[in-house]
Formats: structure tokens, C-alpha cells, sequence
């Protein structure tokens, strides 16, 4: 039987939650290693000249975004593969959350100026630089940052508002506010629709402007020529596309599964969320590398340069 907090039937009352890890890999600790490759892109990006431009600074967001989410997540993670250590305290796990959900309604929106990014440059190359200055990258950022820290604000004191009574066991190695509310055994109704609200304010407003971006593209893209033109402008796209495909679809099914996974399996549960924690800051900076010629240049410099001075 899994140890219990203690508990009360009134108000906030969990000491700690209980988190889970995957059966049978508390030795599997590589993949803790991919915080690196957006620290890698972040450095080169800062240090060649060439990729001071709109498209570059937006990765870095990108990567910034990543990184963040490896270390909230990350100290949980080792701390149930390393040293079995799987209790959270309350406040600590609220914590962990909130920051988990900004950083991924900022991804989301990172994504969405991306692709703005990518329409402009298809649609009108000409004015591209005077439309994406840098202050107004810096206007950009500070309207995602606001974005996501005040509408999800409330959530930690909607949790904390809430009565908690026997199971306290997590579906993951990390907080997540669906995984929280369900332990409550008090009315969730009001924590249920503000999350449905924020959710399809933030992320579902910006994957729907993400598909209006690309239905415009196209439309810009099949007036062009030469079917040769048509091609590179696309090869430019898809980068973006395997970027958004591989945050959006681990996120949905997330949360398609708490809302609607009653009776799947918790292994399901575990599965998912990796997927949605370690997929995304695995594989974006890998695409950017392969098919951005700029970025493998410059870490080709970079690795050249290593080794001649070793």
C-alpha cells in the first residue's frame, strides 16, 4: 500500500504527494543529457554573426523554452531514478507545475511566432527585415512571457483551495494540474472549465493561427513560378512543422487522457507524459541542426575549432 499524507476533510490539507517513475528504469539515466543540445544551439547562435536574424532568435526562444522544461522536471525525474526519492510537498509540487504550464503555453506561443516568422519571410521577403526589427522580437517575447504567467496565475490557488482525501499517488515524475485536481474529493467544476479556458485561449488559439499561418503559405507558395521556387520556399517550413507536430500532438493526448482516460492503464499515463516531457527538447534542436545549413556550418566551426586547440 502506498504511504499517505496527512490529511483533513476541510481546506488545503496534502503534506505530500507521491510521484511515479517507469517500472524497471531507475538505471536508464542517458537521455538526461539532452538539456545540452539547446545549450549548444543557444551558444552558437549567440556567437556567429550569420544567425543574428528574426528566424535564429526565435529558436533561441525555442531552446530557452526547452531548457527551462528539462530543469523544472528534471530534479524530479533523477531524484525517482537516481535515489527512489518519489515524495513532493505540496507547495514544492504546485510550484513545479505552474512553472511546467508556462513554459509550455510559452512554447506554444514561441511556435505560433515561428510561424509568423515563416510568413512574412515566404510572403514578403522584401520587407521581412523592417517588419521583424529587434525590438519588435523583444515586444514578442515579452508578450508570450505576460501571456502565459497571468492567465495561469490562478491555478496553483484553485489547487490549493481544495479538499484532498485518500489517494495521493501522481500519474508521473512530475506535477501536472489535471494528474492534482483529480486527487481532490472536493467540486472540481471550477478548476475543470478554467483550465478548459486557458487551454483553448492559449494553446488552442495559437495552433489554430499556426494552421491559418501555413494555409496562407501555401496559398503565397502555389502563386510563386517555378515549381523549384515553390519547393525551396516550402523546405524552409519544415523545420517549423516537424516542431510544432512533435510539442502539439504529445500535449493533446496529455490532455485528452485526463480527461477522458478513466479506465486506461496508469502505464499509459507514464508513457505519454515522457513523451511529452522529453520529445519535443530531444528532437527540435536535432531537426534545426539537420536542416538548417547555417547552424550545421556553425557547429561544424565550432567542433573544428575544439579540437584544434586540443
Amino acid at each position: 500500500m502506498h504511504e499517505t499524507s496527512a490529511m483533513s476533510q476541510t481546506g488545503f490539507s496534502h503534506l505530500a504527494l507521491i510521484l511515479t517513475g517507469i517500472p524497471g528504469l531507475q538505471h536508464v539515466y542517458y537521455w538526461t543529457a539532452f538539456p545540452l543540445w539547446n545549450c549548444l544551439i543557444l551558444i552558437i547562435i549567440k556567437k556567429t554573426q550569420s544567425l543574428h536574424k528574426p528566424t535564429y532568435y526565435f529558436l533561441s526562444m525555442l531552446a530557452v523554452m526547452d531548457l527551462g522544461l528539462a530543469l523544472c522536471t528534471l530534479p524530479t525525474t533523477l531524484g525517482i531514478f537516481w535515489f527512489k526519492i518519489r515524495k513532493i510537498e505540496f507547495n514544492a509540487c504546485l510550484t513545479q507545475m505552474y512553472f511546467i504550464h508556462i513554459l509550455s503555453v510559452m512554447e506554444s506561443s514561441v511556435l505560433l511566432a515561428m510561424a509568423f516568422d515563416r510568413f512574412i519571410a515566404i510572403s514578403n521577403p522584401l520587407r521581412y527585415s523592417s517588419i521583424l526589427t529587434k525590438p519588435t522580437i523583444i515586444k514578442i517575447g515579452l508578450a508570450i512571457v505576460s501571456r502565459a504567467v497571468i492567465s495561469l496565475f490562478p491555478i496553483p490557488f484553485l489547487l490549493k483551495r481544495l479538499t484532498y482525501c485518500g489517494n495521493d499517488v501522481l500519474s508521473h515524475s512530475f506535477c501536472f494540474h489535471p494528474d492534482i485536481m483529480k486527487l481532490a474529493c472536493a467540486d472540481i467544476k471550477v478548476n475543470i472549465l478554467y483550465g478548459l479556458i486557458v487551454i483553448l485561449s492559449t494553446v488552442g488559439v495559437d495552433f489554430v493561427f499556426i494552421v491559418l499561418s501555413y494555409v496562407l503559405i501555401i496559398k503565397t507558395v502555389v502563386s510563386l513560378t517555378t515549381k523549384e521556387k515553390c519547393l525551396k520556399a516550402l523546405n524552409t517550413c519544415v523545420s517549423h512543422i516537424c516542431a510544432v507536430l512533435i510539442f502539439f500532438i504529445p500535449m493533446i493526448g496529455l490532455s485528452i487522457l485526463h480527461r477522458c482516460g478513466d479506465n486506461v492503464p496508469p502505464m499509459v499515463y507514464i508513457v505519454v507524459g515522457y513523451i511529452y516531457l522529453i520529445v519535443p527538447p530531444v528532437l527540435n534542436p536535432i531537426i534545426y541542426s539537420v536542416k538548417s545549413k547555417l547552424i550545421r556550418r556553425a557547429m561544424l566551426r565550432t567542433l573544428w575549432w575544439k579540437n584544434e586547440s586540443m
